[in-house]
């Protein structure tokens, strides 16, 4: 019995490590392919959800097709060099089909189930093979422990470390060659019994996928050339999103998880228009803050105004406001305006920001993405608006941009009632008063924006810088009036319990785009 157990050992121990390994791996691509969804398809909340459905479900079938696999260390072996290729390859598809092709989900979700049943019939056939070689000491939950061990570690590595430091098409090949690592120990441990083919097959796949991480840089380039219309300068995954600015001559862009944040021949369009009403109507800036902008273009038009003593930017990403500050061309874009001493950067959520500061601001601007997560959703909400209307000034405002009213109706007048129904320290019981406006921005279409005030200020007659490009009195007049198609329709307020405007925001821009 001894002699027995000490010949199997090592084949032993190396299936339960195998068992981690392969767990890390396959909820990677999981996390994977729920993310490019999320970049490529929107909502993330649908999206993660679709992911881990239809990847459970395949487990699950993969674990019921095992019993059908007469040789079960032949049958993990196989599958790891199939998960290796497929896996592994998974993000680089994904990619370069949206980028040639405008497809996503019949690739990403055949490459899902194909990988979840091959994960599903792992573990069944890691038992199998330890009841085979007679492991005294083996218990099922021990091949669990290491699987659900696995993919906590999966699950921590990958906000981490993977996101902060790999592409997702450099994370998806580096996975793929753990696979196949897995592949070839087990092959080695259990060399008896296979031929020189399956060496051939697992070094040719071995070499391609290693080909293409050493090569993944360059694919991710490929990729971008092709998804953006002009060359592209910086592309950068950070913590939390990827940055990508483009340049055509002396036209700069620039994109967050590839949705794009402004194009500079125009962004003074946008930009004018979510400042300047607030700016000129109330009657004292001496304090503002800006809630996302951390491209600065927001804070250099309020610096226009000379009586303006401190400007506090709130942006999550470290990255993006050091590039428009740091990166001589960007910095250029907003005037040096990040480098101006009356402004204070601090990068951190925009509501714990906003519940932990004390101070007054006599204009507050929410130049904040798109509500396509709740993440972000929850900083268009009853909830947030009524923590930042107590840090309002007397006769301060607060304005946010508010998508289009034309493409995303439902959702631009959701921002409004949400705004019309925060709470109101200066009159409690009631909301705030709400302005809606509107503008047209080459780069976005119809782009709109609401404003909101504790007491009634007059916004009849502002005054604003005379250097502008766009906004002027007539003009202010103009934005806000509606047409029939963009006008006032009932919709639900945004909550955090709710959260209606994430359907409303995907359901005008679908509409009209997909």
């Amino acid at each position: 019995m001894t002699q027995k157990t000490a010949a199997v050992q090592p084949r032993e121990l190396w299936l339960l490590t195998a068992t981690f390994f392969v767990a890390v791996a396959g909820l990677i691509y999981e996390l994977i392919a729920a993310t490019v969804s999320s970049y490529l398809l929107g909502d993330s909340i649908q999206q993660f959800s679709f992911v881990i459905g239809v990847f459970l479900t395949s487990m699950g079938l993969g674990a019921w097709l095992s019993r059908f696999v007469s040789d079960a260390i032949g049958g993990f072996v196989r599958a790891q060099l199939l998960l290796g290729i497929v896996g592994g390859f998974c993000a680089p598809l994904l990619f370069f089909t949206y980028a040639y092709y405008g497809i996503v989900g019949l690739p990403l979700y055949t490459s899902l189930i194909v990988i979840g049943i091959l994960s599903g019939m792992e573990i069944p056939l890691i038992a199998r093979v330890l009841k085979e070689l007679g492991a005294v000491d083996f218990r099922f939950e021990n091949v669990l422990t290491a699987d659900y061990i696995g993919a906590l570690a999966a699950s921590l590595m990958f906000p981490l470390l993977i996101i902060p430091h790999l592409s997702l098409i450099a994370a998806s090949l580096a996975f793929g060659c753990l696979n196949l690592l897995v592949a070839g120990i087990s092959i080695w441990l259990f060399r008896d019994r296979f031929g020189a083919a399956l060496w051939i097959t697992l070094g040719t796949a071995l070499s391609a996928t290693l080909v293409a991480l050493v090569l993944s840089e360059r694919l991710v380039s490929i990729v971008d050339a092709n998804l953006f219309e002009d060359d592209v300068i910086l592309t950068e995954r950070t913590s939390y999103q990827t940055i990508t600015i483009t340049r055509f001559q002396d036209r700069t862009r620039l994109f967050l998880n590839h949705s794009i944040q402004f194009d500079s021949l125009d962004e003074y369009r946008y930009h004018e228009a979510l400042v300047h009403p607030a700016m000129a109507i109330v009657p004292r800036h001496r304090d503002v803050l800006v809630l996302g902008g951390g491209d600065g273009m927001a804070v250099r038009e309020v610096l226009r105004y000379p009586d303006v003593e401190s400007v506090t930017l709130v942006d999550l990403d470290p990255r993006v406001t050091q590039l428009f500050r740091d990166n001589e061309q960007l910095a250029s874009l907003n005037s040096q305006a990040l480098r101006d001493p009356r402004v204070r950067i601090v990068n951190q959520d925009a509501w714990l920001f906003a519940i932990a500061d004390q101070q007054q601001y006599d204009v507050i601007i929410l130049d904040l993405p798109d509500p396509k997560s709740i993440g972000l959703s929850k900083l268009y909400s009853v909830e947030f608006y009524g923590i930042l209307s107590e840090r309002l000034s007397a006769n301060g405002i607060m304005v946010t941009q508010a998508g289009s009213p034309l493409f995303a109706t439902k959702a631009f007048w959701s921002i409004y009632e949400t705004l019309a129904q925060a709470r109101n320290p200066v009159s409690p019981g009631n909301g705030l008063i709400a302005v809606p406006y509107h503008s047209y921005v080459p780069s976005f279409g119809q782009w709109g924006f609401v404003m909101a005030m504790q007491r009634p200020l007059d916004i009849d007659t502002p005054t604003f810088p005379e250097e502008l490009n766009y906004m002027t009195t007539d003009v202010w007049y103009a934005a806000q009036i509606f047409g029939s198609d963009t006008g006032y329709t009932e919709v639900e307020a945004n909550t955090i319990k709710s959260h209606p405007l994430i359907g409303y925001y995907e359901e005008g821009w679908g509409y009209w785009f997909r």
